[in-house]
């Protein structure tokens, strides 16, 4: 373990949870084993991190850190115990010097050496990054665990960045027989290219002729259950949404829309008779079209 949890991940003391997180994050796409095949050095930073992030994740934890520094972070540390052994050394040095008997060794370490039993182990934290699909559908993920190899990590459906997965029992062993702790992973959903996700809400920009925008029609949309046919209402503007119920995202009993955004576009090439057309189209307009724009 580092003697600086702070300076292992980059932060100052004063950082807050969402700071701590995002520098974790960062630190783990960097140093991941997966990205540095047989790398020693990374492996071990990046092993250090994880073990910096445990403690600073963990509110209850921080602050005994803060507290007591390295001390904090041997199995089965009790703070309220430390405080209590903390004010009886400070009685043994008050009357050491008062009998001149010279200075009494401070050492937290006695604290845990008396009768304590088996510990559980500490978790081990991990980051997987996976594409958006992937988080809709779910589905497994392969993820190396520092000291025991590869295991396979079910990613339920409806994953979203920062989501959660617990696994007992494959975190770091225990002390004396206690059991181990557990893996955590926090999942990062990349972007993509053409959604966009609200919470269980997915959104799409498609675009339409002039033709299909001002008579109406029907169009092919794609979801990620196959492909769906909209029904576009004539005189449709560019920005007009259209909502598809229950093709978003799922996440147990839930199930977020698909949100359609229509765009409409110009022809790409030049037709005299459609310029005419349109020209004569302006008597169609019940009012400016930029009546309404103001500063």
């Amino acid at each position: 373990m580092a003697a600086n949890l702070y300076e292992t991940l980059g932060v100052a003391k004063d950082a807050s949870t969402e700071d701590i997180r995002k520098a974790y994050r960062k630190l783990a796409r960097k140093l991941h084993p997966d990205v540095n095949p047989g790398d020693k050095t990374a492996e071990d930073k990046f092993k250090q991190a994880s073990s910096a992030y445990e403690v600073l994740s963990d509110p209850k934890r921080r602050a005994a850190y803060d507290e007591f520094g390295d001390a904090s972070l041997q199995s089965g540390f009790d703070p309220a115990k430390a405080r209590e052994y903390a004010r009886w050394q400070d009685t043994r040095q008050r009357r050491a010097r008062d009998f001149d008997e010279g200075p009494v060794e401070f050492d937290f370490s006695e604290l845990f050496n008396r009768g304590r039993g088996p510990t559980r182990g500490a978790d081990l934290h991990g980051v997987v990054d996976m594409d958006l699909r992937q988080a809709v559908e779910g589905g497994e993920v392969g993820f190396d665990v520092p000291g025991q190899g590869p295991v396979r990590v079910r990613i339920p459906p409806g994953a979203d960045t920062g989501s959660v997965i617990r696994i007992p029992g494959k975190g770091a062993p225990g002390a004396r027989g206690g059991p181990p702790g557990d893996l955590v992973i926090e999942t990062v959903v990349r972007p993509h290219p053409r959604l966009r996700r609200d919470g269980l809400d997915l959104h799409l920009t498609v675009p339409v002729t002039l033709d299909e925008a001002y008579n109406g029609a029907t169009v092919e949309v794609p979801t990620f259950d196959g492909p769906v046919l909209v029904k576009v209402p004539p005189r449709s503007q560019t920005g007009t949404r259209l909502r598809l119920r229950g093709k978003g995202v799922k996440r147990k009993d839930q199930r977020g829309d698909l949100l359609v955004d229509l765009e409409v576009r110009m022809p790409d090439q030049a037709d005299e008779r459609l310029a005419e057309a349109l020209r004569a189209s302006r008597d169609a307009y019940s009012k400016p079209v930029r009546q309404e724009l103001t500063l």
